[in-house]
């Protein structure tokens, strides 16, 4: 998330209650997540697997429990508790915004769209031109929405990002400060689920088409031009390219890119990430061929076993 002014690390550190390793007046214009991080954002990290990840990312603010020496170019901020820090931090920038009415007034709604009554549209939602939203269908603050789109009943844009810490006797959330960003002519199927970004951006490129029941988590890029079956489900931080098909009850694991072209056939688990324009299929996933190959041999089994058996009778 980029923050709409600068502020300064001495203003961070007052505000999460850290030792500062830097310049007091070193800038900081965005907080994002590791998964996300550009030049002048500050992250954070608290596990030792991940530190020497973090130090060597673009981020140029880092709030960490280990006092190390500050790469250069970057400002270290020391401190007990990295994660609650930046949640902190979130929930300043980006704290929850109670809505006055169905539609906020601070909604942008273009020109010949249609809101059907019981929708909701949350502060700072921007809607293009033309669009269909249906009657049940929440869309949560800073949503952005292209032009032509349709989004079909129960259908939620915007929910917080299933992303959490388990402490020793509780688990904390990781607070969601990102955005949907739904591009033109895209059109979404009834009781979907799109996850906002924790800290960036979950996008749906134009021309894609969404089936019912569909979750998509934070974070997650689906390209043009995709088509996805009903129950596909997706994890956070996903990249799936340009002209993908999924089809029904696929499931996506976390971290991974689904090559452009590539076509995913139906109750399929995918654990990895997969090169475009091929046809998979099986759980983990395979290439199609190779996997009906797999399941006719398998098929073939009771009658090889029996042969054995009476081959061994023979002897």
């Amino acid at each position: 998330m980029k923050l709409k002014e600068a502020v300064r690390l001495e203003q961070i550190t007052a505000w999460t209650g850290g030792k500062a390793i830097g310049d007091p007046g070193h800038l900081i214009t965005g907080i994002n997540e590791i998964h996300c991080v550009e030049k002048g954002d500050i992250t954070f990290v608290d596990h030792p697997k991940y530190y020497d990840k973090v130090l060597r990312s673009a981020a140029t603010t880092i709030i960490i429990n280990k006092e190390v020496e500050a790469p250069e170019g970057k400002a270290l901020i020391f401190h007990d508790d990295p994660f609650t820090a930046y949640v902190n931090l979130v929930l300043r920038f980006r704290s929850f915004e109670p809505s006055p009415a169905l539609i906020s007034p601070k909604a942008v709604i273009g020109e010949g769209s249609h809101i059907q009554p019981g929708a909701f549209i949350g502060n700072n939602v921007t809607i293009g031109k033309n669009c269909l939203i249906h009657a049940n269908v929440s869309i949560y603050d800073h949503s952005i929405i292209g032009d032509n789109v349709i989004i079909h009943s129960g259908t939620v844009i915007g929910a917080d990002g299933f992303y959490f810490k388990k402490r020793n006797n509780r688990i904390d959330k990781l607070e969601s400060c990102g955005r949907v960003i739904i591009g033109d002519n895209v059109e979404i199927g009834a009781c979907c689920t799109i996850d906002k970004g924790v800290s960036g951006d979950t996008c749906i490129g134009e021309y894609t088409k969404l089936d019912n029941h569909i979750q998509i988590g934070h974070d997650t890029v689906v390209g043009k031009r995709c088509i996805l079956a009903s129950h596909v489900a997706i994890a956070g931080v996903t990249v799936i390219e340009d002209d993908v098909i999924l089809w029904g009850q696929v499931a996506i694991q976390k971290d991974i890119v689904i090559g452009a072209g590539a076509v995913v056939l139906a109750k399929s688990g995918v654990d990895k990430s997969i090169a475009g324009n091929k046809v998979y299929f099986g759980i983990p996933v395979q290439e199609a061929r190779a996997a009906w190959k797999e399941k006719a041999m398998m098929r073939q089994l009771p009658e090889i076993l029996e042969r054995l058996r009476a081959l061994e009778k023979e002897r």
